[in-house]
């Protein structure tokens, strides 16, 4: 099995913390070294100079030869040190030898000093030296003029005070981040621990629970996860509970017909009489035919659900020639019922944006309620119009629904007292459901032309504008 590491923030936080600190502490050392060289080489150049200029006074002129005349406990002060080794070189106006070993010449381009000094790096004795030539061009203080005094000098004391002027530096600062990354760790374990808190408080939540998480005490940053969580929340507890409404509902209205279908089987079951079985068969039927409708009503609530407008895809639909198709396909029915079914459409295309199939089912319901409904030799009219707004009308001469109940009727297995034809109450809600998942506007009025029953009315929105093209 595939393992996927997941560093946790705290350790990735702290250490893009920790690693431009580091970071810093190299290129400090690094400009700290640079200076402590510098600053070592400096003090110490001088120093050489000095005694350049004083090897340069122990130089005499014998029968007209420049000499080095330097007592021992002056050599001994001048040239001999405890940590370096110190070499000398005495040349006269002709680069003649007359002192000293042999010690390399400046390099072309080589930095004269303020004090006449040129000052450079070489090797002697396969030793790494800092070298110092001093000319002197002219008497002072007693020394001969045309004489080049180079001094070399090891680089150990150089070294020495480099790297102790580097300690001095980069210690308390390696300790500094030392405590400093100590404080960061206990900051980042602060500042992430409401995080700990909102993830023990997920924790412990009940899967029942399904309440907005608090949002008291979470940091900003965290608030919108805190906020899209509680928005997710809200929708699987509008998911579930649409799901529980509707098992609720299924199994209170399920119960009442499987029991009188398992009633009449009973009953078929103990006839022996032909005429009577018939009888029975027949109510077996109508008990069949009214629980498929029932059943294939409840799963069309469920199919239309608000939360559905996800799955609904809108695309153009002409709702005249809609409606005038699902009229006709009602015309059998009515003719059963000796009901008039008349249409009344435009004279050209209304365009909406809908989903067809379940515009037919929307369409559908409200005429088998206007047909159910209506009164034997009655009429029933489905009428289109595309002002101000496309809208579908369907009035029936039914019993009208008085002013208190209108909004009720929409509601699940309603069903008005004393009506004359047995339903579910599914049909309205199933109509509003659909017109809600299109935008639509689903209204009853009672002003028939004749006075009497009533009109469902389905209004659209407008549709969009298709781009002008130029």
């Amino acid at each position: 099995m595939i393992r996927v590491r997941s560093d946790l923030l705290r350790t990735q936080l702290f250490t893009w913390l920790l690693i431009p600190l580091l970071a810093l502490l190299v290129v400090d050392a690094f400009v700290s070294y640079g200076i402590a060289v510098r600053f070592a080489q400096g003090a110490y150049d001088r120093s050489l100079v000095e005694i350049a200029r004083e090897v340069g006074l122990h130089v005499r002129v014998a029968k007209g030869t420049p000499v080095l005349d330097m007592p021992e406990p002056a050599r001994r002060i001048l040239l001999e040190d405890a940590s370096d080794i110190l070499y000398f070189e005495l040349t006269d106006a002709s680069g003649q030898n007359f002192g000293g070993g042999q010690i390399a010449r400046p390099p072309a381009g080589a930095v004269h000093e303020s004090n006449g000094a040129i000052l450079y790096d070489g090797v002697v004795d396969h030793n790494n030296v800092r070298i110092v030539e001093v000319r002197l061009d002219a008497p002072s203080d007693g020394a001969v003029a045309g004489v080049i005094v180079r001094v070399a000098e090891t680089r150990v004391k150089r070294n020495e005070l480099a790297h102790e002027i580097l300690a001095s530096v980069v210690v308390p600062q390696i300790l500094l981040i030392i405590l400093a990354s100590g404080l960061v760790w206990f900051g980042v374990l602060r500042g992430l621990a409401p995080l700990g808190h909102l993830q023990r408080a997920i924790a412990m939540r009940s899967h029942r629970d399904r309440s907005p998480i608090e949002e008291a005490g979470v940091p900003g940053e965290v608030k919108p996860i805190v906020m899209s969580i509680n928005a997710l929340l809200a929708r699987l507890d509008n998911v579930l509970t649409l799901q529980s409404r509707f098992i609720a509902d299924a199994a209170h209205q399920l119960k009442t017909p499987v029991a009188g279908l398992k009633a009449q089987v009973e009953l078929m079951l103990r006839e022996t009489d032909p005429a009577a079985l018939r009888e029975v068969s027949a109510r077996l039927y109508v008990a069949v035919e009214r629980l498929s409708r029932l059943v294939s009503q409840l799963l069309s609530l469920a199919r239309n659900e608000p939360d559905a407008i996800r799955s609904v895809v809108l695309q153009p639909v002409d709702v005249n020639a809609l409606a005038l198709e699902i009229a006709t396909m009602w015309v059998p029915q009515a003719l059963k019922q000796r009901i008039d079914l008349g249409f009344e459409g435009c004279e050209r295309p209304v365009i909406i944006s809908g989903d067809a199939g379940r515009l037919r089912e929307l369409f559908d319901n409200l005429l088998d309620n206007a047909i159910r409904y209506s009164c034997e030799g009655g009429s029933v009219t489905v009428r289109v119009s595309d002002t101000p707004r496309p809208a579908v009308s369907i009035g029936d001469d039914g019993p009208s629904i008085p002013e208190n109940e209108r909004r009720r009727v929409f509601e699940r297995f309603h069903r008005l007292l004393g009506a004359p034809s047995e339903g579910s109450g599914l049909g309205l809600a199933i109509a509003r459901e659909i017109a809600e998942l299109h935008n639509a506007d689903i209204v009853l009025r009672d002003d028939d032309t004749d006075g009497i029953g009533n009109i469902f009315s389905v209004i659209f929105p407008e549709p969009s504008q298709p781009p002008t093209t130029l």
